[in-house]
């Protein structure tokens, strides 16, 4: 029998609880499946009481976007249905994208998507930058840097504006942009 998932309209709180749980289980290396992510790590990360998250938590197994692991060593653990519900895409092996926060590089930072907001404005450039990863310790002001890129080696260098840690959206102040000098050829 074939298993589907519906799509739910989840709460602001349940983003927020399911976001970290993600991103606290993508900075470990998980090479057996007996791993899991505590309740008091999920509630330090968000800021939220142990015992909201322990309720929320039913829901979301409720919602099938959560397993429990029961033991000693027990937790939670997301499921494929959570990266779907947060359109996150899971990537087995993704490519480096290089992360830096006030001059240090941040491993358990993974950017997902860059948009450019506004290139055509004469004095400033935006970027929305997705990420994957913990984000509370980045402060508004706070200089970044993010690249190269796997493919057109673009780096960019600027400043959080803003940012929105349920959904893991940056908004940056671009002050500048590279990109290494090589030539693509498409063949038709």
């Amino acid at each position: 029998m074939a298993t589907f998932y519906l799509p739910v309209e989840l709460t602001s709180v349940q983003k927020q609880i399911l976001t970290a749980l993600i991103n606290l289980f993508s900075v470990y290396d998980f090479s057996t499946t007996d791993k899991s992510i505590k309740g008091e790590s999920i509630a330090k990360e968000t800021g939220k009481n142990p015992g909201t998250i322990r309720n929320q938590m039913q829901s979301l197994k409720a919602l099938r976007l959560v397993e429990g692991v029961p033991g000693p060593h027990g937790g939670y653990r997301p499921t494929a249905f959570a990266y779907e519900a947060l359109d996150i895409s899971r990537l087995d092996s993704p490519a480096e994208v290089l992360f830096y926060h006030n001059e240090e590089i941040c491993s358990d930072i993974l950017p997902l998507e860059i948009t450019l907001t506004s290139v055509n404005h004469p004095d400033l450039c935006r970027a929305k930058v997705r990420v994957l990863g913990p984000t509370r310790n980045l402060k508004q002001y706070d200089s970044v840097r993010i690249g190269p890129t796997p493919l057109s080696k673009l780096t960019i260098d600027g400043t959080i504006e803003a940012k929105d840690e349920t959904h893991g959206i940056l908004i940056l102040e671009i002050k500048s942009m590279s990109a290494e000098s090589k030539s693509h050829t498409l063949n038709n």
